[in-house]
């Protein structure tokens, strides 16, 4: 590419920003522009549900560049913008005032929005959802000692948010309409462990409930009435039932889209040859698996954006590495890598009822999909090496910790 080409970034996350790192550090010196929709510099979200709403960190702390750091690598930051279209035929962007901007490679990184589902009462004051850091910082204000919160939705930003809640002396209760939290996201086996932590913790958790209204007076948010009749009292609410990806550019482009996100190949590329897309969006066929994969998580907006503009340049790239996530709940710090929305069996290797365990997600011919360390650490590689590896292994050597992990 030459000096003259222009590399479009559209989405103002992590993923945008460590893709104008790349393309500056793979020395591409034409014109990189970048379009965040908020008016804040792009900062990682994590710490949003974690250690921001702890009062651990700052903004700054997670901002991941300077201002400097777009004025020095001549990165044309466009804050508060956001692309209306994608105009595939003529290489254009069309921005919010009608103009234009011509590309010559395209990168979405669009991320998600929050979940809004429709009920009654979701818009009133004291209603809160959770995904920019104007978000967070509103619910942070509301969330003082001895008030109440209710959450609905017990996945991952629901019990991040009553963990850091319950530190701060907010009662909690959490509403979950399956059977346990984070079922589909660990299964009933590992859900088990953190029903049990958020309960020792003195959150009020409410299973297999449905919320049929967010209660309210005088337009002011009072609580929740169940599908059983029975209400909870809330000073503040948190809706938390999931995100839903921006992909609303790519249908529109005509891009080949399935189960939520962009269907991209290994080197994330899109369906058009020009248009990449990685993080939130990116259903990205995986090299081991075999099959696409969207995660939510931030170890794809890290990684992916190297590997896509590596193919933006012309170079050869794929993404192989495994769908990763953590958190930090209490006592409880986990990492997760691989990938298991099946699975036969889990296997624990440890002590469960104290929570220093490894927990492996096996299939019915014994070899490891998953890995989970919980409190438990330096042993990450191993686990990514067992499923790496496709080898079936003993299950009771595997939850014996006086024998080594296999090594596949």
């Amino acid at each position: 590419m030459t000096t003259s080409s222009t590399f479009a970034i559209i989405g103002g996350g992590l993923a945008g920003a460590k893709a104008a790192e790349a393309l500056r550090d793979n020395d591409f010196d034409g014109h990189v522009v970048l379009f965040g929709a908020e008016e804040h510099l792009p900062y990682e979200r994590p710490p949003l549900s974690k250690d921001y709403l702890a009062g651990a960190k700052t903004l700054d702390d997670f901002t991941v560049d300077p201002a400097s750091w777009y004025r020095d690598h001549n990165v044309d930051l466009r804050l508060g913008t956001e692309v209306t279209a994608v105009n595939t035929a003529d290489h254009t962007l069309t921005l919010p005032d009608g103009t234009a901007v011509g590309y010559d490679k395209l990168l979405l990184a669009t991320g998600s929005a929050s979940r809004r589902p429709p009920i009654p009462g979701a818009d009133a004051a004291g209603v809160h959802y959770l995904r920019t850091i104007d978000d967070a910082a509103a619910l942070s204000a509301a969330l003082t000692p001895g008030s109440a919160l209710a959450i609905v939705g017990g996945g991952w930003i629901g019990l991040e948010v009553a963990a850091g809640a319950r530190g701060r002396g907010v009662d909690v209760t959490v509403i979950e309409a399956a059977h346990l939290p984070l079922l589909g996201a660990l299964g009933a086996e590992v859900g088990e462990v953190f029903a049990q932590l958020h309960r020792e913790h003195g959150v009020d958790l409410r299973l297999n409930q449905s919320v049929q209204e967010i209660t309210t007076v005088d337009g002011s948010a009072t609580g929740l009435r169940l599908a059983d009749g029975s209400t909870v009292a809330a000073d503040t609410v948190l809706v938390a039932v999931g995100a839903a990806p921006n992909i609303g550019l790519a249908v529109q482009a005509g891009l080949a889209t399935a189960d939520g996100g962009v269907l991209v190949d290994a080197s994330l590329r899109s369906s058009d040859p020009d248009i990449f897309a990685v993080g939130d969006i990116a259903a990205a066929l995986h090299p081991l698996f075999g099959v696409w994969i969207r995660t939510e998580h931030w170890a794809n907006a890290l990684k992916q954006p190297a590997v896509a503009v590596a193919g933006m340049l012309g170079n050869a790239a794929r993404y192989d590495e495994l769908p990763y996530f953590f958190t930090d709940q209490y006592d409880l710090g986990m990492e997760y890598v691989g990938h298991a929305p099946e699975y036969h069996r889990v296997v624990f290797r440890g002590n469960v009822a104290e929570r220093e365990f490894v927990a492996f997600w096996l299939d019915a011919d014994n070899r490891v999909l998953a890995g989970m360390n919980v409190n438990v650490w330096d042993v990450l590689d191993d686990i990514k090496a067992l499923i790496r590896s496709r080898a079936p292994v003993d299950p009771q050597r595997l939850a014996d910790p006086s024998q080594p992990l296999p090594t596949g």
